[in-house]
């Protein structure tokens, strides 16, 4: 099994990435198979949006994702000015022209629908896309899944049981699941890094995987450099107030200080992690890891380490990376990390436990601690629910990221002090977390219909 670390962390927009990278995703992957089929006058484009995408689409942007994926935006690229530009004009002249000749009629005040009391069997996140023409018959029409962190399947993908996951693809390392992780490191007297590493060396060259993956931690740590230095209100109607640029600036004035209490640390992990999903909450620029909900959690942690951890070396977080993505693969492989899905355990449990293995790894740790560090991690965060207010990825989801990278910390010290030895085991944390989610009722998925986005009336 393979799961690459560009599949893990991705460069996307915020708020959501099954919620707004995914779809935006796949209405530019439909229109693309336009391509093959010679333009046809007086066609229109429908889109419908069931389950979980419709009951948060307004909260999380999905409609203007869609709108922005027909008008050629992706996540990668995305200009939030030039993409509210041209969706106000598409509401103006109600009309695509995607290419290859075609000129498609599309009024985003009725060519988009939210389907409520629909959830597609495959998945939570269900959207399907119809060309039609005058008649109202079908010239192509597809279905889509958004199953988190910005992955798209078609129908046919998901009953084909097709995913990001390659099992398939030939490494020298295939590990499945954690106990075969941690068999093949100790037959081979690799770390978790340098297996991850030799995996994706076997398909990307170099020089260009070494520059790739260091570009994601730069897009990250500027991520969190704009939260610090941002404030104002977030969009959406909640009036919550940017945090993280206040916090940060009264640490700093309290730094060096001997009356700095050792707690303080919680702080600087909160700040770091706050500013990142203030950021994503706003629609700006961040790295899917695993998803967007979860953003703040492994830039936090890294950022963390850099600043605070006596002895840090830039030099290891490469290594960080690919630890955090190879627990992040497991993960996904063997549960979900989608919030529609699984609830939050998915999204900030993953998070924290892939942040925690990271952090074990750059403090030395064994690959039977980094493997105890994530499992101590996500077990904590089991039964997690994604509740989301008003559907926004603002409450509780700002805070949790906070406290998704102060449990990370703590995990990895806790299993610095052991020598890897422990109970529960990884893969038996994540087929909880998969079952938990199963028996977990759909209010409580990313749907705004249980848990806070219902105890909080006034909001």
């Amino acid at each position: 099994m393979f799961v690459s670390v560009f599949d893990v962390f991705k460069i996307g927009v915020g708020p959501s990435s099954s919620h707004t990278m995914g779809p935006m995703l796949a209405a530019a992957r439909f229109l693309e198979r336009l391509r093959d089929i010679e333009p046809r006058p007086g066609t229109r484009l429908e889109a419908t949006l069931y389950g979980s995408l419709a009951y948060t689409g307004i909260g999380h942007g999905t409609v203007d994702a869609v709108l922005a994926g027909c008008l050629g935006f992706t996540p990668e690229d995305y200009d939030k000015e030039r993409a509210q530009a041209a969706i106000a004009d598409l509401y103006a002249r109600k009309a695509i022209a995607p290419g290859h000749g075609w000129r498609i009629a599309l009024d985003p005040e009725t060519g988009l629908v939210l389907e409520k009391k629909v959830r597609l069997d495959a998945h939570p996140n269900g959207m399907r896309f119809a060309l039609v023409d005058e008649s109202g018959a079908p010239v192509i029409e597809e279905t889509y899944f958004s199953i988190g962190g910005g992955f798209i399947n078609t129908a046919a993908e998901m009953e084909a049981g097709e995913g990001p996951a390659s099992p398939s693809m030939s490494v020298p390392y295939p590990f499945a699941n954690a106990a075969e992780m941690l068999l093949m490191g100790s037959e081979s007297g690799l770390t978790v890094a340098r297996m991850k590493h030799a995996n994706e060396q076997a398909h990307l060259e170099r020089d260009a995987f070494s520059a790739r993956l260091l570009n994601i931690w730069a897009v990250m740590n500027r991520c969190i450099d704009r939260g610090l230095a941002a404030e104002g209100e977030l969009p959406g109607g909640l009036r919550v107030k940017r945090r993280a640029r206040a916090l940060y600036n009264n640490l700093t004035s309290h730094a060096g200080r001997n009356d700095v209490p050792l707690h303080s640390a919680i702080d600087w992990l909160s700040a770091y992690a706050m500013a990142v999903n203030e950021e994503n909450a706003a629609g700006g620029q961040v790295v899917t890891a695993p998803t967007n909900g979860a953003a703040g959690v492994i830039p936090a942690v890294i950022r963390y380490y850099i600043d605070h951890v006596p002895g840090a070396r830039e030099d290891k977080i490469p290594d960080m990376l690919l630890t955090a993505a190879a627990i992040g693969g497991l993960i996904k492989y063997n549960a979900s990390i989608s919030g529609a899905e699984v609830g939050c355990q998915g999204e900030v449990g993953s998070a924290s436990a892939m942040a925690a293995a990271a952090l074990c790894a750059a403090l030395g740790g064994t690959n039977a601690q980094i493997e105890n560090a994530a499992e101590i991690a996500l077990e904590h965060h089991l039964g997690m629910t994604c509740d989301p207010i008003r559907g926004l990825v603002q409450i509780p989801c700002i805070e949790r990221n906070g406290m998704g990278a102060v449990k990370a910390v703590a995990a990895a010290s806790l299993a610095m002090q052991g020598d890897g030895t422990h109970i529960v085991s990884l893969d038996a944390c994540i087929e909880t977390m998969r079952q938990t989610g199963r028996d977990m009722d759909e209010r409580y998925k990313e749907t705004s219909l249980g848990g806070l986005s219902v105890a909080v009336p006034d909001c």
